[in-house]
C-alpha cells in the first residue's frame, strides 16, 4: 500500500458528496512539488475519481506513473491530442496502439480538432482525429473529444460514424445552444468546467436551457481556474466550485449535480467495471 494511502485510507467526503473529475492533467511539471497534497485537498472535498487525458506520447509515461502511485482515484486515457499533431502523427498512432494493447485505458483522448492557434496541419488533425475514433470503436471505448474552433470540423468528422456511432463527451464545451443539442442528439455529453463561472462567457445560458442531465464535471487542471481562483493554477478540489455554479444555473443542490455528474461519468467511463487498481 503506498504512502498516499497510509495519508487518506479514510477520507472525510463534503457533505457525503462524491464528485469525479473527468479531466484533469495532474501528472503534468506544475503539481511536480505537490501532488500527494492537491490529491488529498481533491478527496478531501469529495472529488475521489480522478479521470486522466493523454496529451502526446511523452505524457503517456508520467501518466501511468500517477495510476500507479493513485490505484484507484486515477484513471488514465491513451490519444494524441489535436495541437500536438504534426506531420509524423502515423508515428505517434503506432505508439498509441502499441500502449493501448498492453494498458487498460478508460477511453481515447483527448483527440479532436483545434483551429484556435493553427490550421496549419487540419487535414492532419482530421485524419488522426477519425483514427483514433475508430480505435475507440474498437476497443468500445469512449472519446473525449477537444473541440476549439471546430465544431464544423467536428460535427462533419462525426458524420462519417453515423451507423456505428462512438459514445463520449465535448471536453470543456463552449458552444452555441444549438450545438449542445446537436452533440447530445448525437449521444455525447457535454464536459462542463471552469468556464461556466466567467461572467459573459455564455455557458451558463446553454446550461440553463439543457439542464444537467446531459453534463459531466471537470476541472482540466491545471488550466481554466473557476471563479474565485480565476488566473491561478487549477486543481481537481475546484470542481467544488463548479458544480455550485451548475447547481445556481440549474436550480438544483450541489447534492443532486454531484449524483446527477457522478453517475453520467461512471456510466460513460464504465467505471464501475473497474477494480481498485483501475484495471
Amino acid at each position: 500500500m503506498s504512502f498516499f494511502f497510509n495519508m487518506f485510507a479514510h477520507p472525510h467526503y463534503l457533505n457525503n458528496m462524491q464528485f469525479i473529475d473527468t479531466h484533469t492533467h495532474l501528472y503534468l511539471p506544475e503539481f511536480d512539488n505537490d501532488r500527494d497534497e492537491v490529491i488529498g485537498r481533491a478527496i478531501e472535498n469529495g472529488v475521489n475519481r480522478l479521470l486522466l487525458p493523454n496529451i502526446d506520447e511523452d505524457s503517456i509515461d508520467p501518466m501511468m506513473n500517477m495510476v500507479k502511485r493513485y490505484p484507484g482515484i486515477c484513471y488514465p486515457m491513451i490519444g494524441l491530442h489535436p495541437t500536438s499533431v504534426r506531420e509524423d502523427y502515423d508515428e505517434q498512432l503506432k505508439i498509441i496502439k502499441s500502449r493501448i494493447d498492453h494498458e487498460n485505458f478508460i477511453a481515447i483522448g483527448e483527440i479532436g480538432i483545434d483551429l484556435y492557434w493553427d490550421k496549419t496541419y487540419i487535414k492532419e488533425q482530421t485524419n488522426i482525429f477519425k483514427e483514433q475514433i475508430v480505435l475507440a470503436l474498437k476497443y468500445d471505448l469512449p472519446v473525449v473529444i477537444h473541440c476549439r474552433d471546430s465544431f464544423d470540423e467536428i460535427f462533419s468528422a462525426l458524420d462519417d460514424f453515423r451507423v456505428n456511432s462512438p459514445r463520449g463527451v465535448f471536453h470543456a464545451f463552449t458552444g452555441t445552444y444549438e450545438q449542445a443539442l446537436k452533440a447530445i442528439e448525437l449521444g455525447f455529453l457535454l464536459g462542463v468546467g471552469g468556464i461556466v463561472t466567467f461572467k459573459n462567457a455564455g455557458i451558463d445560458k446553454v446550461i440553463s436551457q439543457t439542464g444537467a442531465d446531459s453534463i459531466i464535471l471537470e476541472t482540466d487542471s491545471p488550466y481554466l481556474a473557476p471563479t474565485p481562483n480565476r488566473g491561478k493554477r487549477n486543481e481537481s478540489s475546484y470542481l467544488v466550485h463548479i458544480a455550485e455554479k451548475v447547481a445556481a444555473i440549474t436550480g438544483k443542490s450541489v447534492s443532486e449535480i454531484a449524483n446527477i455528474t457522478t453517475g453520467n461519468a461512471v456510466n460513460l467511463f464504465r467505471l464501475d467495471n473497474k477494480t481498485a487498481d483501475g484495471q
